[in-house]
């Protein structure tokens, strides 16, 4: 991947544009029905310009994947998870980033449920090291005796992948049966509440071995 460093200044640069008109493309289209003169086209530049920046067409789709779940990633590697209380948090962080774009999550089921195809062993490298990251912090929740020793990372990790991404694969559904718009206000209390529901279950689950 092509990864030139002279992106223009400011949020409305070139880059920034052909990301989010990448994203605005692959969100509602399959990745071989969207052509690289669309992209450019919504973004108001030229198709030069997807090579400068990424290299190729599948370049632009690994990154505009990237820049997405990146920032989800990194909090991983910050204080919001030093205690069960900043699950809440967190799901916050994911519900408001997903809201943007609530079709994100689909498309990410999308790309895993193909054997191959572009972004699926992108989407597979970033996922390992979302595990990799969440297993450390489970690690030191166990050290600081925040966390029962027999917690398996890999079950608090479905639970909490479970608790938040559902929610946003089936918003329409959720929203026509609660005659309710899913909006910033209602995601923010189902974060508060599925977070203490993993802090519960983590506390539960320390009194029992203890």
């Amino acid at each position: 991947m092509n990864t030139a460093t002279t992106a223009d200044a400011g949020p409305a640069s070139i880059r920034d544009r052909l990301l989010q008109a990448a994203k605005t493309c692959f969100l509602a289209d399959d990745y071989h029905a969207v052509s690289t003169r669309r992209i450019a086209d919504l973004a108001g530049a030229n198709q030069s310009m997807i090579r400068y920046y990424f290299g190729s067409k599948e370049g632009l789709y690994e990154e505009m994947l990237r820049s997405t779940l990146q920032p989800l990633l990194d909090v991983l590697d910050s204080e919001m998870l030093a205690t069960p209380a900043g699950f809440a948090d967190y799901l916050r962080l994911y519900y408001r980033t997903m809201l943007g774009a609530p079709e994100f999550p689909r498309l990410i089921i999308k790309v895993l449920a193909l054997r191959a195809g572009p972004g699926r062993r992108f989407i597979q490298q970033l996922l390992e090291r979302g595990r990799s990251r969440g297993a450390q912090r489970v690690e030191q929740l166990k050290a600081e005796g925040q966390a029962a020793a027999t917690l398996d990372p890999d079950v608090l990790r479905m639970s909490f992948v479970s608790l938040a991404m559902t929610p946003l694969l089936l918003k329409e559904v959720f929203e026509e049966q609660m005659e309710r718009e899913m909006d910033a206000s209602f995601l923010d209390t189902l974060a508060q509440f599925n977070g203490q529901l993993i802090s519960a279950g983590l506390a539960a689950l320390r009194q029992e071995a203890a």
